[in-house]
């Protein structure tokens, strides 16, 4: 339930389009709304692992929840959601109190991923991290998926508006926080004496290792943001498929990330996590050059494999940093949610390349996974004095 509501703060990526059509602005403002939900994970993330080393990771994954829940809150109290909320009157203040929205349910998404990821650790046995983060990573794509999912849903079904998705999430972040709360979970411990502090996680940077593995978190979750929020886009203004735009993204592009986690799961238990990242990162590569053929038919098979292949890039690249270095968990855990930032600030260079050629937009997160495969190939090791 915590990597489900993990998921809502992905709703950044089919929002820029719902925003673009709904207040009129251009794609590349539209796409300052993934820089709202994502420029949390810059700054909170550092301070939160240093939180979570004294107050624990349960502690930090119920306050997210609790952050969220409020920013879920906001849209409905200025009554944006119903069958047609007015988002002319008032509307620059309604614009306004969305970014702050986006912004604290980025703020809760950040201390969900701080404390989520490497707790998943924690409840994990001997050597089925990968495969089990892979697998909580899958339902985090549910509920990335409801973005795209839901508002065609509510809107074909039931003549509401998309802003119907903040009660809904709300609901069920509601729930998960009452669960998380009475739920039993015995954390690791690290047996050093030392706490963590913002100079010792940035000490973690001077190992080649770490400062690798870092970046290319940075750069994946730069692509995955701008893939989800420029394929509607795509569908809209090349291949003119509008009311059914969202359900074709999401068919394309998260179902694929969902299936590949899920199955990543199961081959995880055979196959090595380091193996795997390059099949995956071989795998985006080829998708993202098939968007470039000039064929409807071709690009749409070539998003499905770019789904398929993202699937499992951001577990791997987690769980192998953290298994390298398991007593700095909590220190990693920060500088790798710190680096989800990524979605904040390269979303914005597509959408204003986009905004000249949308086809040319898709270069820029072809070039972030290209560094995943330079990454999956050279196979960088930890320095030995941190091992």
């Amino acid at each position: 339930m915590a990597f489900l509501a993990m998921g809502f703060g992905d709703v950044v990526g089919p929002l820029v389009s719902l925003v673009k059509n709904s207040f009129e602005v251009s794609n590349f403002v539209a796409s300052l709304m993934t820089t709202s939900g994502f420029i949390m994970f810059g700054l909170l993330s550092l301070p939160l692992s240093i939180i979570q080393d004294k107050r624990g990771k349960k502690f930090v994954l119920s306050r997210g929840l609790l952050v969220a829940f409020i920013g879920l809150m906001l849209p409905i109290l200025f009554g944006m959601y119903g069958k047609t909320p007015q988002m002319q009157d008032s509307g620059q203040l309604k614009l306004i109190m969305l970014f702050i929205s986006i912004l604290l349910l980025g703020a809760g998404a950040t201390m969900l991923q701080v404390s989520g990821n490497p707790i998943m650790r924690d409840v994990s046995p001997e050597g089925r991290y990968s495969s089990n983060l892979s697998l909580a990573q899958s339902i985090k794509a549910i509920g990335s998926s409801l973005g795209f999912l839901l508002p065609p849903a509510v809107s074909i079904w039931f003549g509401f508006d998309w802003t119907l998705l903040f009660p809904i999430y709300a609901f069920i972040v509601l729930i998960t926080l009452i669960w998380i709360n009475v739920v039993s979970i015995k954390e690791y411990r690290s047996e050093s004496n030392s706490s963590a502090s913002l100079s010792s996680t940035f000490s973690l940077l001077k190992n080649p290792f770490v400062a690798l593995m870092v970046v290319g978190i940075f750069l994946y979750v730069g692509a995955e943001v701008s893939m989800s929020a420029q394929i509607p886009i795509l569908m809209d203004k090349i291949y003119g498929i509008k009311t059914l735009g969202l359900w074709l993204a999401w068919a394309l592009f998260f179902l694929p990330i969902f299936l590949g986690r899920l199955l990543g799961s199961f081959i995880l238990r055979i196959v090595s996590n380091r193996r795997f990242l390059l099949i995956t990162a071989l795998l985006s590569i080829v998708g993202m050059m098939m968007l470039f053929f000039g064929s409807k038919s071709i690009a749409f098979c070539g998003i499905f494999l770019v789904g398929l292949g993202y699937a499992n890039i951001f577990p791997l690249i987690f769980s192998i940093t953290v298994d390298a270095l398991p007593h700095r968990a909590n220190e990693l855990s920060g500088l790798m949610v710190m680096a989800i930032v990524g979605g904040a600030l390269i979303p914005p260079i597509t959408g204003a390349i986009a905004d000249v050629n949308i086809m040319l937009g898709f270069i820029v997160p072809a070039a972030c996974i290209f560094y995943v495969l330079i990454l999956a190939i050279s196979r960088p090791t930890p320095h030995a004095a941190e091992k």
